[in-house]
């Protein structure tokens, strides 16, 4: 039994593994700052495009303008805690790291579970919204949205395999031209604002029911820009560049978030149709420049915005797979990365295959509501139990390794932690009661959950490796451990 782990009655078995295991998972360190910061905005900015609208139905101008501004205060204590944690725990793993640390073996795979299931859907949601603004600039029917997801995902997993740098730079490059038509929108809306008549005399008079149940689209405003600590062994300075990432990066879309919440819900059509739309940025684009060929061509750049997220969280998902499975928690051939590229083809192409075939089958079923809409609950109920999960790691970590360093110290300390941990909870909780449909999704997303577990307490428990995290982990928590290691 390694040092620093108590005896358990389910046993955790570690595996020996030749030299050649680690060099056939090798990666490359590429990014610094900017390219972290525009990882972490490129990973959400498809949510000031496509996905927040749905809140808009849900509860109302009032209900989704309150829950953004509570989970703007979940993100800010998230943030500033994985800020900390992330230098301190430099690796691919991110908030699986983070929790095998604090709780062990099972901590991390119930954190990482939640995780993949979150980093999986997520891309699945943001190319249903790349299809629906192809399809109406294009004019294409319904039933060819699944080809145009099919495109998006070969594309950009391609992209992704190509190497970390051309990621990067792709990433850096659409993120900066998302932001500028978000820009040129914000600027256009203004003459046309009129927040009595189209943000709230559509919607629903604001009520408790109607912030709860807007609380899972709030969250899109910020969803995936936890994703950066999984850029950690790819980065040339974890330790000093993480937490300005994180920090610059969330601050960006705090601006974004109630920019486009007023903006776009305040002009035409107006709040009760984009509740229902799968391009709401391109709704208001034609009442800012007409339908002509202006705002069809606006709205052709807009979808930088989608591709930004795409891109950024097709590598999220990948390194997350990637590092789970080095470890030996996923089946382990899922960890090879590309002989040149260095990079995890492997699992970038199973992520996709995962996410593809699930918005194809709920485009079949006729649910009656919008496929994006039941996919970012998916992606959502994932995101909120990792949150509670990294949350909890933070807080065991400040009391159970106080010795490892800290390069960075979040000023909310865990006061931060558990705000953002009870808003999370919340988030949970109100998914299973606001709507009958979404409850059936979420009682399926626990049951993929129940299965992932399952499948660790069988197999994946007796398959483990040394990897980097678990032997920082293993050192960390050993009673012999007195400073960093």
């Amino acid at each position: 039994m390694p040092d620093g782990e108590r005896p358990r009655r389910v046993r955790i078995e570690y595996h020996e593994v030749h030299v050649s295991y680690f060099e056939r998972r090798a990666l490359r360190r590429h990014a610094r700052v900017g390219s972290l910061w525009a990882l972490g905005v490129g990973a959400v900015i498809s949510g000031d495009f496509f996905g927040w609208n749905f809140g808009l139905a849900a509860g109302g101008f009032g209900g989704l303008l309150v829950a953004t501004l509570i989970i703007t205060a979940m993100y800010a204590g998230l943030c500033f805690s994985i800020a900390e944690m992330s230098p301190a725990l430099p690796h691919t793993g991110g908030a699986y790291s983070f929790a095998r640390s604090a709780m062990g073996p099972w901590g991390g795979y119930v954190t990482g579970l939640a995780e993949n299931m979150e980093y999986i859907f997520t891309p699945a949601v943001i190319v249903v919204g790349i299809g629906g603004y192809l399809g109406a600039i294009f004019g294409t029917p319904d039933a060819a949205a699944p080809l145009w997801w099919l495109a998006a995902y070969a594309v950009f997993v391609g992209l992704n395999v190509w190497g970390v740098e051309t990621s990067f730079r792709v990433t850096v490059a659409v993120t900066l031209v998302a932001l500028g038509i978000l820009v040129v929108f914000w600027i256009g809306a203004l003459p046309h604002l009129d927040l009595e008549r189209w943000a709230w005399a559509p919607g629903p008079p604001l009520s408790a029911r109607g912030v709860l149940a807007a609380l899972p689209f709030a969250v899109w405003f910020y969803l995936a820009i936890e994703q950066l600590p999984l850029a950690a062994e790819e980065s040339h300075d974890p330790r000093r560049d993480m937490p300005k990432g994180i920090l610059l990066g969330l601050a960006t879309l705090v601006a974004c978030a109630f920019l486009t919440l007023v903006l776009n819900t305040g002009i035409a059509p107006g709040a009760a149709a984009l509740g229902a739309s799968n391009e709401p940025l391109f709704e208001g684009l034609r009442t800012i420049f007409g339908a002509g060929l202006g705002a069809r061509l606006l709205a052709l750049v807009a979808v930088a915005g989608l591709v930004a997220s795409f891109h950024a969280i097709i590598f999220a998902y990948g390194r997350q797979i990637y590092s789970l499975s080095r470890a030996g928690y996923f089946p382990r051939w899922l960890s090879i990365t590309h002989p040149t590229r260095r990079t995890p083809h492997v699992a970038l192409v199973a992520g996709a295959a995962i996410g593809y075939a699930t918005a194809l089958a709920i485009h079949g079923l006729p649910s009656g509501h919008p496929v994006g809409a039941v996919l970012l609950n998916l992606a959502v109920f994932g995101a909120v139990i990792s949150y509670v999960l990294q949350m909890l790691s933070f807080i065991l970590l400040r009391r159970r390794l106080p010795h490892i360093e800290r390069p960075y110290r979040s000023p909310l300390g865990v006061a931060g932690a558990v705000l953002a941990l009870a808003v999370a909870a919340t988030t949970l909780v109100a998914m299973f009661w606001t709507d009958p449909i979404y409850r059936l999704v979420a009682v399926g997303a626990a049951v993929w959950y129940a299965l992932g577990l399952l499948w660790f307490a069988l197999i994946g428990r007796r398959r483990l490796v040394y990897a980097p995290e678990e032997a920082f982990a293993i050192r960390a928590r050993s009673p012999r451990t007195t400073q960093s290691p």
